[in-house]
């Protein structure tokens, strides 16, 4: 159970991080755009929607590990993509993208959880 609680913070630390720096290094700068897509509003509105859902989904991924009663399934599913994610995100990146350590602690700490 202990693999699950720390798979669930490392997922919360993740939204948190990315939401926050994400917003202040990414967001921010790509909003003072005003060219190609960036310079349409509605695209604009997308893209921060976006972003935020996609740390707000990776709280849901924490609740979801944690919850009582999530079928082992479930766990294993939610752990495989944070891991192939992580994983890729390194690859991807050459390793030069701070999260793909925790992304990938996160997978494999559910996956270990969802097993043990």
């Amino acid at each position: 159970m202990i693999w699950l609680w720390l798979s669930a913070a490392c997922m919360v630390t993740t939204a948190a991080v990315h939401g926050f720096l994400g917003e202040r290094r990414l967001i921010r700068p790509l909003m003072m755009l005003d060219q190609g897509v960036m310079g349409v509003d509605l695209a604009r509105r997308v893209f921060r929607l976006a972003w935020h859902a996609l740390s707000l989904l990776m709280l849901v991924s924490a609740a979801s590990v944690v919850w009582p009663g999530t079928p082992r399934e479930l766990i294993l599913l939610i752990g495989a993509a944070w891991t192939a994610t992580g994983l890729f995100d390194a690859l991807y990146t050459r390793g030069r993208h701070i999260g793909w350590p925790v992304l990938t602690a996160s997978g494999i700490f559910a996956l270990a959880g969802a097993l043990a």
